[in-house]
Protein backbone atom coordinates (compact mmCIF):
# COMPACT_ATOMS: atom_id res chain seq x y z
CA UNK A 1 0.00 0.00 0.00
CA UNK A 2 0.84 3.75 -0.63
CA UNK A 3 0.96 6.06 2.37
CA UNK A 4 1.41 9.62 2.39
CA UNK A 5 3.24 10.54 5.69
CA UNK A 6 3.49 14.17 7.13
CA UNK A 7 6.99 14.46 7.52
CA UNK A 8 8.68 16.98 9.48
CA UNK A 9 12.56 17.21 10.88
CA UNK A 10 12.12 15.52 13.84
CA UNK A 11 12.26 11.54 15.28
CA UNK A 12 8.37 11.05 15.70
CA UNK A 13 7.70 11.22 11.91
CA UNK A 14 10.92 9.35 10.94
CA UNK A 15 10.34 6.67 12.70
CA UNK A 16 7.09 6.22 11.57
CA UNK A 17 8.06 6.07 7.68
CA UNK A 18 10.56 3.59 9.03
CA UNK A 19 7.44 1.42 10.75
CA UNK A 20 5.44 1.67 7.65
CA UNK A 21 8.20 0.35 5.36
CA UNK A 22 8.59 -2.81 7.46
CA UNK A 23 5.39 -3.19 7.49
CA UNK A 24 5.60 -3.46 3.42
CA UNK A 25 4.14 -0.08 2.44
CA UNK A 26 5.48 2.65 0.45
CA UNK A 27 5.80 5.96 1.66
CA UNK A 28 5.89 8.82 0.23
CA UNK A 29 7.22 12.31 2.74
CA UNK A 30 5.23 15.14 2.63
CA UNK A 31 6.77 17.69 4.82
CA UNK A 32 4.56 20.98 5.32
CA UNK A 33 6.50 23.65 4.83
CA UNK A 34 5.95 26.11 7.82
CA UNK A 35 9.47 26.39 8.76
CA UNK A 36 13.00 27.83 7.60
CA UNK A 37 15.14 26.50 4.87
CA UNK A 38 16.84 24.53 7.50
CA UNK A 39 14.22 22.83 8.52
CA UNK A 40 13.21 21.48 5.00
CA UNK A 41 16.69 19.95 4.60
CA UNK A 42 16.25 18.39 7.69
CA UNK A 43 13.25 16.51 6.68
CA UNK A 44 14.34 16.01 3.05
CA UNK A 45 17.77 14.53 4.93
CA UNK A 46 15.82 12.27 6.76
CA UNK A 47 13.69 11.14 3.27
CA UNK A 48 17.44 9.98 2.06
CA UNK A 49 18.14 8.40 5.06
CA UNK A 50 14.97 6.31 5.39
CA UNK A 51 14.92 5.68 1.40
CA UNK A 52 11.60 7.18 0.82
CA UNK A 53 9.95 9.68 -1.83
CA UNK A 54 9.91 13.30 -0.58
CA UNK A 55 7.43 16.35 -1.26
CA UNK A 56 7.06 19.94 0.13
CA UNK A 57 4.30 21.46 0.42
CA UNK A 58 3.26 24.89 2.09
CA UNK A 59 0.78 25.51 4.45
CA UNK A 60 1.63 28.72 5.46
CA UNK A 61 -2.01 30.71 4.42
CA UNK A 62 -3.93 27.81 5.80
CA UNK A 63 -2.28 28.06 9.21
CA UNK A 64 -2.21 31.59 9.22
CA UNK A 65 -6.16 31.58 8.56
CA UNK A 66 -7.57 28.09 10.75
CA UNK A 67 -4.59 28.64 13.83
CA UNK A 68 -2.50 31.98 13.68
CA UNK A 69 -5.53 34.31 13.31
CA UNK A 70 -7.69 32.39 15.57
CA UNK A 71 -5.48 32.13 18.33
CA UNK A 72 -4.83 35.86 18.12
CA UNK A 73 -8.29 36.65 18.42
CA UNK A 74 -8.85 34.31 21.30
CA UNK A 75 -6.51 35.89 23.25
CA UNK A 76 -8.31 39.16 22.45
CA UNK A 77 -11.31 38.35 23.54
CA UNK A 78 -10.09 36.70 26.91
CA UNK A 79 -10.32 33.30 25.58
CA UNK A 80 -7.07 30.36 26.02
CA UNK A 81 -7.05 28.35 22.88
CA UNK A 82 -5.68 25.00 22.06
CA UNK A 83 -4.39 25.58 18.70
CA UNK A 84 -2.91 21.95 18.28
CA UNK A 85 -6.32 19.83 17.89
CA UNK A 86 -7.89 22.64 14.91
CA UNK A 87 -4.69 22.68 13.53
CA UNK A 88 -4.30 18.56 12.96
CA UNK A 89 -8.11 18.99 11.73
CA UNK A 90 -7.90 22.00 9.50
CA UNK A 91 -4.31 21.89 8.29
CA UNK A 92 -2.28 19.10 8.57
CA UNK A 93 -4.80 16.01 8.24
CA UNK A 94 -6.47 18.50 5.52
CA UNK A 95 -3.34 19.15 3.32
CA UNK A 96 -1.96 15.51 3.74
CA UNK A 97 -5.34 14.88 2.28
CA UNK A 98 -5.38 16.79 -0.92
CA UNK A 99 -1.71 15.82 -1.44
CA UNK A 100 -2.34 12.34 -1.14
CA UNK A 101 -5.73 13.01 -3.56
CA UNK A 102 -3.51 14.60 -5.70
CA UNK A 103 -1.09 11.61 -6.25
CA UNK A 104 -4.35 8.95 -6.06
CA UNK A 105 -3.04 7.61 -2.67
CA UNK A 106 -5.93 7.03 -0.39
CA UNK A 107 -3.69 6.63 2.95
CA UNK A 108 -2.19 9.33 5.18
CA UNK A 109 -0.20 8.89 8.44
CA UNK A 110 1.49 11.08 11.26
CA UNK A 111 3.90 10.22 14.00
CA UNK A 112 1.52 11.09 16.86
CA UNK A 113 1.64 9.15 19.78
CA UNK A 114 -1.79 7.66 19.72
CA UNK A 115 -3.28 4.05 19.13
CA UNK A 116 -5.28 3.03 16.03
CA UNK A 117 -7.78 -0.07 16.24
CA UNK A 118 -10.08 -0.89 13.47
CA UNK A 119 -11.57 2.98 12.99
CA UNK A 120 -10.89 3.71 16.54
CA UNK A 121 -8.99 6.08 18.19
CA UNK A 122 -7.34 4.99 21.93
CA UNK A 123 -5.02 6.49 24.22
CA UNK A 124 -1.15 6.23 23.31
CA UNK A 125 1.83 5.10 25.22
CA UNK A 126 1.39 6.24 29.07
CA UNK A 127 4.10 8.39 28.91
CA UNK A 128 3.85 10.34 25.38
CA UNK A 129 -0.07 9.62 25.19
CA UNK A 130 -0.71 12.63 22.30
CA UNK A 131 -4.39 11.50 21.74
CA UNK A 132 -6.10 14.44 23.22
CA UNK A 133 -4.58 16.36 19.94
CA UNK A 134 -6.62 14.34 17.24
CA UNK A 135 -10.51 14.77 19.22
CA UNK A 136 -11.63 17.39 16.73
CA UNK A 137 -10.82 15.59 13.64
CA UNK A 138 -13.76 14.31 11.23
CA UNK A 139 -14.68 10.66 10.97
CA UNK A 140 -13.80 11.30 7.09
CA UNK A 141 -9.73 11.97 8.25
CA UNK A 142 -9.84 8.91 10.93
CA UNK A 143 -11.15 6.21 8.23
CA UNK A 144 -7.95 7.64 6.20
CA UNK A 145 -5.10 8.16 9.25
CA UNK A 146 -2.51 5.23 9.76
CA UNK A 147 -0.54 5.99 13.47
CA UNK A 148 2.10 3.80 13.13
CA UNK A 149 3.53 4.79 16.80
CA UNK A 150 0.70 4.22 19.16
CA UNK A 151 2.49 1.45 21.39
CA UNK A 152 5.49 2.83 21.45
CA UNK A 153 7.07 5.72 24.17
CA UNK A 154 9.30 8.56 22.89
CA UNK A 155 12.08 7.02 24.28
CA UNK A 156 11.70 3.76 22.49
CA UNK A 157 11.34 5.99 19.13
CA UNK A 158 14.38 7.55 20.11
CA UNK A 159 16.11 4.42 20.31
CA UNK A 160 14.71 2.95 17.05
CA UNK A 161 15.85 6.09 15.45
CA UNK A 162 19.49 5.68 17.13
CA UNK A 163 19.57 2.00 15.90
CA UNK A 164 18.84 3.09 12.42
CA UNK A 165 21.50 5.45 12.62
CA UNK A 166 19.07 8.34 11.93
CA UNK A 167 20.59 11.91 11.70
CA UNK A 168 17.51 12.86 13.66
CA UNK A 169 17.93 10.41 16.36
CA UNK A 170 18.52 13.60 18.77
CA UNK A 171 17.01 16.43 17.77
CA UNK A 172 15.03 18.40 20.43
CA UNK A 173 10.80 17.52 20.67
CA UNK A 174 8.86 20.68 18.40
CA UNK A 175 7.64 23.46 20.34
CA UNK A 176 3.92 23.32 21.63
CA UNK A 177 2.77 26.42 19.39
CA UNK A 178 5.16 25.71 15.97
CA UNK A 179 4.06 29.15 14.66
CA UNK A 180 5.07 31.39 17.45
CA UNK A 181 9.08 31.72 16.57
CA UNK A 182 11.47 33.68 18.89
CA UNK A 183 8.96 35.33 20.52
CA UNK A 184 6.53 34.15 23.70
CA UNK A 185 2.85 34.78 23.03
CA UNK A 186 2.19 37.73 24.47
CA UNK A 187 5.25 39.54 22.42
CA UNK A 188 3.63 37.37 19.33
CA UNK A 189 -0.28 39.16 20.10
CA UNK A 190 1.36 42.01 20.58
CA UNK A 191 3.33 42.31 17.02
CA UNK A 192 0.21 40.96 15.18
CA UNK A 193 -2.39 43.07 16.94
CA UNK A 194 -0.86 46.55 17.75
CA UNK A 195 -3.34 48.47 17.63
CA UNK A 196 -6.24 47.18 19.01
CA UNK A 197 -5.18 45.64 22.01
CA UNK A 198 -7.08 45.76 25.12
CA UNK A 199 -6.14 48.35 27.52
CA UNK A 200 -5.13 47.72 31.00
CA UNK A 201 -7.26 47.80 34.03
CA UNK A 202 -8.54 46.39 37.32
CA UNK A 203 -7.48 43.02 39.09
CA UNK A 204 -9.91 41.85 41.65
CA UNK A 205 -9.35 39.84 44.85
CA UNK A 206 -11.98 38.79 47.18
CA UNK A 207 -14.45 41.52 45.41
CA UNK A 208 -12.15 44.30 46.11
CA UNK A 209 -9.02 46.13 43.92
CA UNK A 210 -6.10 44.55 44.63
CA UNK A 211 -3.70 45.28 41.40
CA UNK A 212 -3.47 46.66 37.88
CA UNK A 213 -3.42 44.49 34.58
CA UNK A 214 -1.50 45.41 31.30
CA UNK A 215 -4.23 43.56 29.19
CA UNK A 216 -6.45 40.67 29.59
CA UNK A 217 -4.55 38.90 26.41
CA UNK A 218 -1.13 38.63 28.30
CA UNK A 219 -3.27 36.29 30.92
CA UNK A 220 -5.33 32.71 31.32
CA UNK A 221 -6.83 31.06 33.93
CA UNK A 222 -5.03 29.54 36.44
CA UNK A 223 -1.77 31.52 36.27
CA UNK A 224 0.28 32.45 38.95
CA UNK A 225 -0.25 36.31 39.48
CA UNK A 226 2.73 38.08 40.13
CA UNK A 227 1.79 39.04 43.67
CA UNK A 228 1.14 37.34 46.85
CA UNK A 229 -1.42 38.10 49.16
CA UNK A 230 -0.88 37.64 52.97
CA UNK A 231 1.98 35.53 51.97
CA UNK A 232 -0.43 33.14 50.32
CA UNK A 233 0.13 32.13 46.12
CA UNK A 234 -2.47 33.76 43.77
CA UNK A 235 -3.74 32.58 40.32
CA UNK A 236 -6.18 33.87 37.51
CA UNK A 237 -9.43 32.77 38.00
CA UNK A 238 -11.44 34.45 35.58
CA UNK A 239 -10.90 37.21 33.15
CA UNK A 240 -14.41 39.30 32.00
CA UNK A 241 -13.35 40.22 28.90
CA UNK A 242 -16.68 42.72 28.75
CA UNK A 243 -15.91 44.94 31.30
CA UNK A 244 -11.84 44.43 31.18
CA UNK A 245 -11.24 42.74 34.88
CA UNK A 246 -9.33 39.59 35.88
CA UNK A 247 -10.33 38.06 39.06
CA UNK A 248 -7.89 35.92 41.71
CA UNK A 249 -8.60 33.39 43.70
CA UNK A 250 -6.23 31.18 45.86
CA UNK A 251 -4.92 27.64 44.46
CA UNK A 252 -8.32 26.12 45.87
CA UNK A 253 -10.83 28.71 43.97
CA UNK A 254 -9.13 27.04 40.60
CA UNK A 255 -11.08 23.92 40.85
CA UNK A 256 -14.60 22.89 39.47
CA UNK A 257 -16.98 20.19 38.57
CA UNK A 258 -19.18 21.36 36.24
CA UNK A 259 -18.58 22.73 32.42
CA UNK A 260 -20.32 23.20 29.33
CA UNK A 261 -18.44 21.91 26.05
CA UNK A 262 -19.85 23.42 22.73
CA UNK A 263 -18.68 23.03 19.16
CA UNK A 264 -18.72 19.25 19.75
CA UNK A 265 -17.15 16.77 17.43
CA UNK A 266 -17.45 12.82 17.32
CA UNK A 267 -15.40 10.72 15.70
CA UNK A 268 -18.00 8.41 14.45
CA UNK A 269 -20.33 11.35 13.62
CA UNK A 270 -23.12 10.94 16.60
CA UNK A 271 -22.47 11.21 20.50
CA UNK A 272 -22.89 7.97 22.30
CA UNK A 273 -26.32 8.86 23.97
CA UNK A 274 -28.36 11.74 25.42
CA UNK A 275 -26.67 10.87 28.70
CA UNK A 276 -23.56 9.03 29.37
CA UNK A 277 -20.69 8.43 31.52
CA UNK A 278 -17.31 9.46 29.86
CA UNK A 279 -13.98 10.75 31.11
CA UNK A 280 -12.96 14.47 29.97
CA UNK A 281 -9.19 15.84 29.58
CA UNK A 282 -9.32 19.99 29.32
CA UNK A 283 -5.50 19.87 28.56
CA UNK A 284 -2.74 18.29 26.85
CA UNK A 285 -1.50 16.75 29.72
CA UNK A 286 -1.40 12.84 30.90
CA UNK A 287 -2.59 12.74 34.92
CA UNK A 288 -5.93 14.66 34.47
CA UNK A 289 -8.64 13.02 32.75
CA UNK A 290 -11.60 12.89 35.46
CA UNK A 291 -14.87 10.37 34.75
CA UNK A 292 -17.82 12.57 34.20
CA UNK A 293 -21.28 12.18 33.62
CA UNK A 294 -22.16 14.23 30.17
CA UNK A 295 -26.26 15.46 29.10
CA UNK A 296 -26.10 16.27 25.37
CA UNK A 297 -28.17 19.46 25.28
CA UNK A 298 -28.52 20.59 21.99
CA UNK A 299 -25.20 21.49 20.20
CA UNK A 300 -23.71 21.79 24.08
CA UNK A 301 -22.15 19.08 26.35
CA UNK A 302 -23.42 19.60 30.02
CA UNK A 303 -20.05 17.69 31.86
CA UNK A 304 -20.03 17.03 35.51
CA UNK A 305 -17.01 15.69 36.34
CA UNK A 306 -16.75 13.08 39.67
CA UNK A 307 -13.47 14.90 40.97
CA UNK A 308 -12.43 18.85 40.69
CA UNK A 309 -10.57 19.61 37.12
CA UNK A 310 -8.26 22.43 37.59
CA UNK A 311 -8.39 25.88 36.00
CA UNK A 312 -10.92 24.89 32.93
CA UNK A 313 -11.17 28.26 30.48
CA UNK A 314 -13.11 29.22 27.54
CA UNK A 315 -11.58 28.52 24.34
CA UNK A 316 -9.82 25.18 25.98
CA UNK A 317 -10.38 22.20 23.43
CA UNK A 318 -11.81 19.39 25.87
CA UNK A 319 -11.26 15.54 24.66
CA UNK A 320 -13.97 13.36 25.38
CA UNK A 321 -12.84 9.04 26.35
CA UNK A 322 -14.83 5.94 26.58
CA UNK A 323 -12.48 4.28 29.15
CA UNK A 324 -9.35 4.52 27.17
CA UNK A 325 -11.01 5.12 23.64
CA UNK A 326 -11.04 8.29 22.31
CA UNK A 327 -14.77 9.37 20.66
CA UNK A 328 -14.65 13.04 20.78
CA UNK A 329 -13.86 16.53 21.49
CA UNK A 330 -15.43 20.20 21.32
CA UNK A 331 -14.60 23.48 23.23
CA UNK A 332 -14.99 24.76 26.70
CA UNK A 333 -17.47 27.44 26.70
CA UNK A 334 -18.72 28.47 30.17
CA UNK A 335 -18.38 27.05 33.37
CA UNK A 336 -20.55 26.67 36.27
CA UNK A 337 -19.86 29.92 38.27
CA UNK A 338 -19.37 31.93 34.66
CA UNK A 339 -20.75 35.23 35.16
CA UNK A 340 -19.65 39.01 34.67
CA UNK A 341 -17.47 40.31 37.17
CA UNK A 342 -19.14 43.55 39.01
CA UNK A 343 -16.15 46.25 39.88
CA UNK A 344 -15.85 47.18 43.16
CA UNK A 345 -15.06 51.07 43.27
Amino acid sequence: MRIVLGLSDGVDSAVAAMKLREAGHEVVGVHLINGTEKEIEKAYQSAKELGIAFEAVPIREMLESHVCMPFVEAYLSGRTPSPCPPCNRDVKLKALIKTADELGIERVATGHYVLKRGNELYMGHESCDQSYMLCLISPEQLARLELPLGEYSKTQVRQLAAQMKLSCASRPDSRENCFIRDADYVSYIRMRASDRLPPEGIVLCDGQVFDTHEGIYAYTVGQRWRKDAGGRRLYVSRIDAVNNIIELCLWEGLFTRELDVGNLNWLDGIPPAREFNARIRIRHTRWETPDCRIVIKGSTAHVVTNSPVRAPVKGQVAAIYDGARLIGGGTVESLAADYPISKTE
